[in-house]
């Protein structure tokens, strides 16, 4: 167990998350060193930080990727502590080996909890002897058709063939009956080994329209683990996660505690500590399954600490310095209602297709209960070698309608050229009745989102539009012969011309 104070933590991070980690360590007297690469070179994380160092080119496997360079960094700089962030080395176990080897304190679980969860079949077995909920299918790596072919029949179709080893939808394919099943594992297979050097992959029941609901858990060295309520996070494209709420309008206290004790009885399972993510899926009935566990910090924690009032970072950083928790579950309550939107360089337009180009103008929402996690300021280039996220914008209301009604009023506050973004698609979306009503699951972009929609305030007023645009073309086609209101148009038809 580590007992060690720490006066000095690199980030292993760019962006927004290296920010963020640094402000904490600023309000906690700890000195701070920023990691960049060449195209980060200008970047604000850069400036943020106590020491900044250049690890390499652009490529991140050149650069946030280099493991020996960050170690020689921390050498060099007489570093105590790494902080991961999220993506790039945060669920390495490799990683945090090497960081404990060299006498550094990595702020995040052991190696064996990151090993552990971050093979899905392996955290399938882990959490076995507890009575979690899974979805149906098996606890072990499938290569062969035959075997696939006798697993889908039992469980039924529709079936879900999955990476063992990754995640963001890839090595991912649904079946829906036994003639396709053959080319969607190979498929699946190669996929999955391609992306992740690993072709394991297992087969489970297929949820068609489920809700994503996340659970954050945060446990220190000496045994304590507690839960710190629900996510929302259904919204989502690509099988990645757009816009994220807490707590989730559908889940109600019962629901909450029997989720919250299982995520807990995951985190048991593998020794876990420090701030981590269990993630299950609901389904219409909403039974929840064991999904997986993410070992970091996530990126939409943010929602949570506006609804529970505890800086998580902070947390962390006591757990690896060995600190005891100093709160219990009786003491933790929900206040009010968040939600987070990631803004990110995106065209919606386009199947939502990355962006690049320089922020000509970036001007933030500021205002109550507004939050704007960021990493770029105006006149920046967006790099095309890391993920497109620009910013998560957060708001916390009294209630759910006030924090709903407040990022709209965010949304339309900030302001952003040079690249196409996500903001009127959130807009679009948190306007949508499905989402005030809370009747949504992780199709609602296929169920309810066109791109012609941003063109319009209302999508229902879109579609009528244009046809009303059509009826006026065909009365131009014959020769307006048909009435037409003594000459005058009507509102919708106006519209439609202007």
């Amino acid at each position: 167990m580590s007992k060690k104070k720490i006066n000095k933590i690199l980030v292993a991070n760019r962006g927004e998350i290296a920010i963020r980690v640094m402000r904490t360590a600023k309000e906690m007297g700890i000195k701070t060193v920023a990691i960049f690469s060449d195209a980060d070179i200008n970047a604000p994380h850069v400036a943020y930080a106590d020491e900044a160092v250049n690890v390499g080119p652009p490529a991140s496997s050149d650069s946030y990727l280099n493991i020996k360079r960050i170690i020689d960094v921390c050498k060099e700089l007489n570093v105590d502590a790494i902080h991961p962030g999220y993506g790039f080395l945060s669920e390495n176990a490799s990683f945090a080996k090497e960081v404990a080897a060299n006498g550094i304190t990595f702020i995040g679980p052991s190696a064996h909890a990151i090993e552990v969860m971050g093979d899905k079949l392996a955290a399938k077995n882990a959490v076995a002897s507890y009575n979690i909920p899974m979805v149906p299918g098996v606890n072990h790596a499938v290569t062969e058709i035959e075997e696939a072919t006798t697993i889908a029949k039992q469980i039924g179709y529709p079936v879900l063939i999955k990476a063992s080893a990754g995640g963001g939808g890839k090595g991912m394919r649904v079946v829906e009956n036994s003639e396709e099943l053959p080319e969607q594992m190979q498929r699946a297979m190669s996929e999955a080994q391609s992306a992740f050097g690993d072709s394991s992959v297992f087969v489970e029941k297929y949820i068609g329209s489920p809700r994503h609901i996340e659970i954050q858990i945060l446990g220190d060295q000496h045994g304590k683990t507690l839960y710190l309520f629900e996510r929302e996070c259904s919204i989502q494209r690509r099988h990645q996660k757009v816009i994220e709420e807490a707590p989730s309008p559908v889940v109600d206290d019962q629901m909450r505690k029997a989720m919250g004790e299982a995520a807990v009885d995951v985190a048991k399972a593998c020794g876990y500590y420090g701030a981590g993510t269990v993630e299950f899926i609901v389904d219409e009935n909403l039974d929840f399954f064991f999904l997986e566990m993410n070992t970091r910090l996530q990126v939409e924690h943010p929602v949570t600490e506006e609804i529970t009032g505890i800086d998580l970072v902070k947390e962390q950083i006591y757990v690896a310095e060995g600190k005891a928790l100093q709160m219990d579950q009786g003491d933790l309550k929900i206040n009010g209602h968040s939600m987070e939107i990631r803004v990110y360089a995106e065209n919606p337009r386009e199947n939502f297709l990355p962006d690049t180009g320089t922020l000509h103008t970036y001007t933030t929402p500021q205002g109550p209960g507004v939050r704007v996690d960021d990493g770029y300021e105006q006149g920046l280039d967006i790099p095309i070698y890391y993920d497109p996220m620009i910013a998560k914008l957060t708001t916390h209301g009294a209630n759910r309608e006030q924090a709903r009604l407040r990022m709209l009023r965010a949304i339309a506050e900030y302001e952003i050229s040079g690249v196409q973004t996500t903001l009127d698609f959130c807009d679009f979306a948190l306007k949508h009745e499905a989402f005030i009503s809370g009747n949504f699951d992780t199709k609602f972009v296929d169920k309810f989102f066109k791109p012609e929609y941003l063109n319009s305030n209302d999508p229902q007023e879109e579609e009528i539009a244009l046809a009303l645009a059509a009826h006026l073309l065909n009365e131009q086609a014959t020769g307006g012969k048909q009435a037409n209101n003594g000459g005058k148009l009507s509102k919708w038809k106006l519209r439609a011309k202007q």
